[in-house]
């Protein structure tokens, strides 16, 4: 002790001596700079919301970026960019002229639904036949006309006004208890129904944080997820201030790597993250592992089967063996799937089950000091469409298990039959050992994005990986028709074929600029072109635009707009 208390003394003997010749104003300015650099440098290694290296290439790259010749080149490129973007949604739209205004008189009935009509048949790719990767999962005139009865039935009811619309409530609660029974849940399984998958998972991690915070005292929460976990967990974690920890995949079998995984486990992780299929290569992680990794540190474990969950619960009963993941298996207590996927409901239905009700009372947003009375809402939402329950409701009764169990068959039979096919083809390989309904398609000949091209120029559309790179189809009810998948595996062929008499071809056509983009170390200025994508979709061009996009289609008569009935009620408005 004697020597601590000398040592201590040492110490302030030096700083006096340092200090001896100081004004107190210098005193005071050096101690208020120092307090401030300290609380940068501690902010910025121990933030929890990015990791260091993270940090580290962001700070590095926003100083270079503010260079005035760098700065300069930078935006040239983003403006030349969004020009671009906004060239293609005028092409999109095949020179239809933009609604800005209201129209002075309201249109009829017959009117409007002419123009709806006109709306809806824009696009290049023919999804009805199959053309296109996941996107619409069912095409069912029979069904279609069912869901347009039932939702103009309930359209105007809200499940927020439980008083009001008890009946609608009902449905959700029954959507929600036959889905947790598909998942195998016991008695005190429970969830709620949401818009989508990426809500579905902003509720999952929203309750596991409260519940960290609230019940376990982790006020910094931390989620543990593979790399190839659906971005939606990234938006969670961005809007509920909830760090990532990015876990590395086998790069055989693209599955999460187990090992990895239990490392980044901390005090602060308040759940795990496996995916049933994970949406890149349709693999799935290993759920059994992730389960035991829960039960063993006591923190919750989603399983995200938003993509292929309505495959997994009939997969067994179809003939198809499946391992273990939902809440059969102890250590599982939240599951997120899409009943607008393979459901086959309407777009804008999803649920998200838990094991026990402890889980979902975090899940629950409630504020009792309102002027307006006690609020409370199960979701992101306040007001929900009780037209899309009821149409989701609808869709489970139309189907039942049996029309389940038939349709999971097909998509399966179809999948395993393209993956077979597909594999004989020299020049490409698949990524992994698929699990539902997804294959991913690799090349070590050629750039991938140039299959990709090709196949757009055939009609079809796939969707792009990166890191690495590669592209995926994801089989739908639409696949399974007959003569489609031998039709895509014919293509597919044929412009490998094509492909492999120039492998060195950089031609990548539209897929350069997402080519380009994984080139570049700064994903902020990715993040930046990608914000300009998505703005470009809400563009409304000028009048002058308008008339000039028009003139430029007119010239090119491959792309001529025919005349339509919708033309004379454009020509009615303003």
């Amino acid at each position: 002790m004697d020597s601590i208390e000398f040592g201590l003394k040492a110490v302030k003997l030096s700083v006096n001596g340092c200090l001896s010749n100081k004004e107190p104003w210098q005193i005071v300015t050096m101690t208020a700079t120092s307090v401030l650099i300290a609380t940068w440098i501690w902010q910025f290694l121990f933030n929890h919301e990015k990791d260091l290296k993270d940090r580290s290439k962001q700070f590095v790259f926003s100083l270079v970026k503010k260079l005035p010749w760098v700065a300069r080149e930078l935006d040239k490129e983003l403006k030349k960019i969004n020009c671009e973007f906004e060239n293609d949604i005028i092409k999109r739209n095949k020179g239809r002229p933009y609604i800005t205004e209201l129209p002075k008189n309201s249109l009829t009935s017959e009117e409007i639904l002419i123009l709806v009509k006109d709306y809806v048949s824009l696009g290049d790719y023919d999804w009805k036949k199959g053309y296109v990767s996941g996107t619409v999962y069912c095409n069912n005139e029979e069904l279609i006309n069912l869901m347009t009865q039932v939702y103009g039935i309930a359209s105007y009811t809200n499940p927020l006004h439980s008083d009001v619309f008890p009946g609608v409530c009902k449905m959700e609660a029954e959507v929600v208890r036959i889905c947790a029974n598909l998942f195998n849940g016991g008695p005190n399984a429970c969830g709620t129904m949401t818009t989508g998958g990426t809500e579905s998972i902003l509720m999952a991690c929203k309750a596991y944080r409260d519940y960290a915070k609230y019940v376990k005292g982790i006020n910094y929460p931390e989620i543990v997820l593979p790399i190839t976990a659906h971005p939606a967990f990234d938006k969670a974690a961005s809007y509920f201030k909830m760090r990532i920890v990015h876990v590395a995949i086998d790069p055989v079998t693209t599955a999460v790597d187990i090992k990895l995984m239990k490392r980044a486990i901390s005090q602060n992780t308040c759940m795990l993250v496996g995916s049933k299929p994970n949406y890149p290569y349709g693999t799935a992680d290993d759920i059994e592992g992730i389960a035991a990794l829960g039960l063993k540190y006591n923190i919750p474990v989603h399983v995200d089967c938003c993509l292929g969950g309505f495959l997994t619960a009939f997969m067994p009963a179809a003939g198809f063996n499946i391992r273990p993941y939902d809440f059969s298996l102890q250590g599982v207590t939240s599951i997120s799937a899409d009943t607008h996927k393979y459901g086959f409901a309407p777009k804008g239905s999803s649920v998200i089950l838990y094991s026990d009700f402890k889980y979902r009372l975090h899940q629950f947003c409630v504020t009792t000091d309102w002027p307006g009375g006690v609020y409370g809402s199960p979701t992101v939402n306040g007001s929900r469409a009780g037209g899309i329950i009821a149409a989701c409701w609808a869709t489970l009764m139309y189907f039942g298990i049996d029309g389940y169990v038939e349709a999971t068959s097909r998509i399966i039979k179809t999948t395993k039959f393209i993956e077979t096919e597909l594999r004989k083809i020299d020049g490409i390989f698949i990524f992994g050992k698929p699990e539902t309904s997804v294959i991913a398609i690799g090349s070590n000949k050629f750039h991938i994005y140039l299959l990709s091209e090709a196949l757009g120029k055939k009609g079809w559309n796939l969707n792009p990986l990166q890191f690495p790179v590669g592209i995926h189809i994801c089989i739908t009810n639409m696949h399974s028709e007959p003569g489609v998948a031998e039709m895509f595996v014919n293509d597919v062929n044929e412009c490998v074929n094509e492909i492999l008499k120039n492998p060195n071809d950089k031609d990548m056509g539209k897929m350069a600029i997402y080519g380009m983009a994984q080139s570049i170390p700064d994903r902020t200025v990715v993040s930046d072109f990608t914000r300009l994508f998505i703005s470009s979709n809400y563009y409304t061009p000028s009048s002058q635009q308008q008339s000039q996009s028009s003139a430029d289609m007119n010239e090119d008569s491959s792309i001529k707009i025919k005349t339509s009935s919708a033309n004379g009620f454009y020509r009615r408005l303003p």
